[in-house]
């Protein structure tokens, strides 16, 4: 018997929004970070995606190649996640991983996501990198630097300026940042002082890409060191699937700029 005088306590399940998330097997970043940002109203679940990158533990090599990162793209494993997470009671879905958008292209991008959103019954889908091409046009940024996580290689960071390249963005400065490679290792106080140091005065706005990178913490102190919007990949995500899902995103606070902006 209810008994009116006790007080519920919050248990998850009264949530304006619920989003899928896809994210590699071993790596907890993107719904550590989701977490952290998305409002207690914002319900989060996730499905896990093989990633032969990664080993057990999430313990990677110091870079990641370019073969895996093609294959997290390619059916049939991706597909199948998401069409399992889409059984869900769910608004939109997420896809958490930065790098095959390098390396596919906008072009097989929106192909991949068209794809998973055919799987997923129609639900929308978004992905990181249009994702941040859309925060960057809503911004109004026409010049760029980008910052990719340390086990992004040379590779992986050209393909990364070339991505921004072709959507017109003038990239100013492209590198992975010189620090751990290892994922738990990552201090936002670190990756403050090495992002402040290598953004050059013509960049309008920094993008921090990599899904699995420990970034959100830093995005209002960036912002106030710069004084210019930090785009991040979590970040931008978040912004994009909650706009997807018709929610609004003016009630987020303390992780930039971007929540007060809309999709143009």
């Amino acid at each position: 018997m209810n008994d009116p005088a006790v007080g519920w306590r919050p248990d998850g399940w009264d949530v304006r929004v619920r989003l899928g998330v896809l994210v590699p097997e071993g790596d907890v970043g993107p719904e550590s970070e989701l977490r952290a940002m998305a409002p207690a109203d914002v319900g989060l679940h996730a499905a896990r995606v093989p990633f032969r990158a990664m080993r057990p533990g999430g313990v990677m090599d110091r870079t990641i190649p370019l073969a895996p990162v093609r294959d997290f793209a390619a059916p049939p494993h991706v597909d199948e996640a998401a069409a399992r997470l889409a059984n869900a009671p769910l608004a939109a879905l997420a896809y958490a991983f930065t790098s095959s958008a390098y390396v596919i292209g906008a072009q097989g991008e929106a192909e991949m996501i068209a794809r998973l959103s055919a799987r997923a019954n129609g639900l929308p889908v978004v992905a990181t990198g249009a994702a941040t091409v859309d925060a960057l046009r809503a911004a109004d940024v026409a010049a760029v630097c980008l910052i990719d996580p340390p086990w992004f290689g040379t590779a992986l960071n050209d393909l990364g300026r070339a991505y921004y390249e072709a959507a017109g963005f003038d990239v100013r400065f492209a590198a992975p940042c010189a620090l751990s490679s290892d994922q738990t290792l990552i201090r936002p106080g670190d990756l403050h002082d090495w992002v402040a140091g290598h953004v050059p005065d013509e960049a309008e706005a920094v993008v921090i890409g990599g899904n699995g990178l420990r970034a959100v913490g830093v995005i209002e102190a960036l912002e106030a060191t710069l004084g210019r919007p930090v785009f991040t990949a979590n970040q931008v995500l978040l912004w994009s699937a909650l706009h997807a899902a018709g929610a609004h995103t003016g009630d987020i606070t303390g992780y930039g700029r971007l929540f007060a902006l809309s999709p143009r």
